[in-house]
């Protein structure tokens, strides 16, 4: 590569893309159009690495060179600008001398997913043109999921507020019946104890969302912390009349936040245990695979559909809503498990059938430290 190639890349890697335009700009003052600025193959070069979408256009609109992104995502097909309301932007920017700027949604191809661009298409001398397209789909996404993470929210902390709303008028007007009273008294406890519920494990995703436990992480046993997760677990399951086991194999550590994932455990037995029948059984165990940890928790419950263990990680997505409200469940409590999981460099996955009961496996890389005194 020349230097005046690696002058560029250079430029446009340590910069940024708004300088590429600028310096394109100088290096055409004198020149006809963008391709004798360097050679196409010099900037091909440059360009093709890059992970936007950027292509330079030479005076009649052919595309000299792209990003390999650009050609991915749809925004150049062939030698010239796919979509049409891109290329529609080129007479304005020539006209007007400045850049133009457009959000473009490009739909998905045989092999990538749609694509949020948001273009600009800026004029070089001599009628050249760069177009640059940011891709802001994982700000879609994000933007996305908030706005249906809080409609959500809304919706399910409607029921347990109007609940209490109710059964306080249907306490005050039965003042005079003590056993009335008592009555909605003891539901109210309940909804009032879903409520927070609820909130915690809002507030607990909310953690998990913007703390990377891995930043500050430390050698955990995997044992320790399935012994605390079962212990919270004991009395739900003997209040269900489950037999609630555990079997831990000693020596297995992972690096990561111990109360996290004491919490991701939790989660998965309360959630075993809500999902099965009086005297049922629920397994917590653990093993070594290869370089990973697998902690797995196994019931001969209800069981679960193929059509909802393709949701069942997804917030507020419950396989059964009356019995998960009847057990103070929440809906996020897989979700929880799944954020942890990730968190750590691990999965969470689970095997059901309909009748026969689930297991949910979750594996972490195995940590070759040992666990501090």
């Amino acid at each position: 590569m020349t230097p005046i190639a690696l002058g560029l890349l250079g430029l446009v890697l340590g910069v940024g893309l708004g300088a590429l335009a600028v310096w394109l700009g100088m290096r055409a003052a004198s020149a006809r159009a963008a391709s004798q600025i360097i050679s196409r193959a010099e900037l091909t070069e440059i360009l093709t690495p890059l992970r936007a979408a950027v292509a330079v256009l030479d005076d009649s609109d052919a595309v000299l060179a792209a990003s390999a992104f650009a050609k991915a995502c749809g925004l150049v097909r062939g030698s010239s600008i796919g979509p049409g309301l891109v290329s529609a932007m080129f007479s304005s920017a020539r006209a007007e001398g400045r850049t133009q700027e457009r959000d473009l949604r490009l739909p998905a191809g045989p092999a990538s997913p749609p694509v949020q661009l948001a273009v600009k298409v800026t004029p070089l001398p001599n009628g050249a043109l760069l177009v640059v397209g940011e891709d802001r789909s994982a700000d879609l996404r994000f933007s996305e999921t908030r706005r249906d993470f809080v409609a959500n929210i809304t919706h399910e902390l409607k029921t347990p507020i109007g609940a209490i709303s109710l059964l306080a008028e249907a306490a005050d007007a039965a003042a005079d019946d003590a056993d009335a009273v008592h009555n909605f008294v003891g539901k109210l406890a309940r909804e009032t104890a879903r409520l927070n519920e609820l909130v915690s494990q809002i507030i607990a995703l909310s953690r998990l969302q913007a703390a990377d436990p891995l930043l500050a992480a430390h050698p955990v046993d995997i044992a320790e912390v399935m012994d605390a997760a079962v212990a919270r677990c004991r009395h739900l399951a003997e209040a269900g009349s489950i037999q609630l086991s555990l079997a831990t194999a000693p020596g297995l550590v992972v690096q990561g936040d111990a109360e996290q994932l004491q919490t991701a455990i939790t989660n998965l037995v309360q959630n075993a245990i809500a999902y099965s029948e009086p005297g049922a059984r629920v397994a917590v165990t653990s093993h070594a695979v290869g370089d990973q940890v697998e902690v797995r928790v196994s019931d001969n419950g209800i069981g679960i559909s193929a059509a909802d263990q393709a949701r069942i990680f997804e917030r507020f997505y419950r396989v059964d809503a009356d019995r998960s409200r009847a057990s103070g469940g929440t809906g996020l409590g897989l979700s929880i498990v799944k954020h942890v999981a990730a968190a750590h460099g691990g999965e969470v996955t689970v095997w059901s059938k309909l009748g026969q009961g689930s297991t949910f496996t979750l594996r972490l890389p195995s940590s070759q430290e040992g666990v501090r005194p």
